[in-house]
């Protein structure tokens, strides 16, 4: 170690992480950036083509940088229920829910996904940005507990996300899970590849999918499988552009922009996943209720832009010559070929159907506040 190791005055920013298939990208094309903390592929052949891959045949995305508690225990389930505004005793095994964790104001440190998956065991998945702050949370509310394990899995654990139309067709050559009995939110343990995963059925972008959770030390081995199994039906690997493009047209929303420490679900209309009479307390509860019950002053809204400029996060939102909000995301929808975005406004602006005007270098574009998803795949398996 070198004096500069250990000077406090040293600004230089953390080494990022990798995941275990950092090389596979390399080797693949993949244009490296850095995402929270994480160097991640945000394209490979290009984020048009890999998005319409997801939409007509399949994408497989590297999201190893998810981080993952195991809590387990006789008191893990009211441990949960203490943390979260879903309620987790709903679940039953192989199931999953989606919810957050709150501070005491409401607003929401992270969104997150809880699998049952047997008597007294759960598994937390988390985002990659907010992973050690999650894991500080869990820990310091854990502390003291009876009848709770909480375990850090995150860094031996790598996760493969297959999405798309045909993502059951590929993975049922790799596996002989029943892959049709594992519907939507819910999960199976299995072979993929001869290698142990669990197997889940939720996703991040509008389309039917698997995410494969599995010991990082047989990630390249499932990755190249999947790979080579899918490319003759129209596989392609997908980065974080595409996934980003592909969950604002399904309207799902991103940490960091749609939720914030700053904004509670309720104000991100989120509020099916907020169970006020499931019965237990949880952290935030009581904002939470007086927010319900006085309503929000600010809610979650699709766009679309009435015009070929993409607007962006941060993009002023004005009604009347009044700015009202702003976006939170925005893009341009490969597959409805024009400008959308999410964004906060006041509750009597959020009819489907309402003007409004979104600034786009220094310029108001028109828009329109429609419903979410701002994109329907055919069918649906929820």
């Amino acid at each position: 170690m070198t004096t500069q190791d250990h000077d406090p005055t040293t600004s230089a920013a953390p080494p990022l992480k990798r995941t275990p298939l950092y090389a596979e990208h390399v080797a693949l094309g993949g244009r490296m950036v850095e995402f929270g903390g994480w160097e991640m592929p945000v394209q490979y052949s290009g984020i048009v083509d890999e998005h319409r891959a997801v939409r007509t045949a399949a994408g497989l995305f590297d999201v190893s940088h998810m981080g993952e508690f195991a809590v387990e225990g006789p008191g893990a389930l009211a441990f949960l229920q203490s943390l979260v505004p879903n309620n987790v005793a709903k679940l039953a095994e192989n199931q999953a829910l989606y919810t957050q964790i709150c501070l005491p104001n409401g607003g929401t440190i992270d969104d997150l996904l809880i699998y049952h998956l047997g008597p007294e065991r759960y598994m937390v998945v988390v985002n990659a940005g907010t992973m050690e702050k999650d894991w500080q949370w869990f820990s310091r509310h854990a502390a003291g507990g009876e009848g709770i394990i909480l375990e850090n899995h995150s860094d031996a654990t790598a996760l493969i996300a297959l999405q798309g139309p045909k993502a059951q067709e590929i993975l049922s050559l790799l596996t002989d899970v029943d892959l049709a009995g594992i519907v939507y939110y819910h999960c199976a343990p299995g072979q993929v590849a001869g290698i142990e995963c669990l197997i889940s059925r939720t996703g991040y972008t509008g389309e039917d999918g698997f995410e494969l959770y599995h010991p990082a030390e047989h990630a390249v081995t499932l990755w190249r499988a999947l790979l080579a199994a899918g490319e003759p039906l129209g596989l392609r690997p997908a980065g974080l552009g595409a996934r980003d493009t592909l969950r604002l047209e399904a309207g799902f929303c991103l940490y960091g922009h749609e939720l914030t420490e700053e904004i509670t679900p309720l104000e991100a209309d989120l509020g099916w996943s907020v169970k006020l009479k499931k019965g237990v307390d949880f952290i935030g509860r009581e904002a939470l209720a007086a927010q319900k019950a006085n309503g929000v002053s600010r809610i979650r809204v699709g766009l679309a832009l009435r015009d070929r400029a993409v607007a962006r996060a941060d993009s002023p939102i004005w009604h009347d010559d009044q700015q009202v909000g702003v976006l939170t995301s925005g893009t341009m929808s490969i597959s409805l070929g024009h400008p959308i975005g999410m964004g906060y406004v006041p509750p009597a602006l959020a009819a489907p159907g309402t003007p409004l005007q979104v600034e786009v270098r220094g310029k108001r574009i028109p828009a329109e506040v429609v419903p979410m998803p701002f994109y329907h795949r055919p069918g649906n398996i929820s």
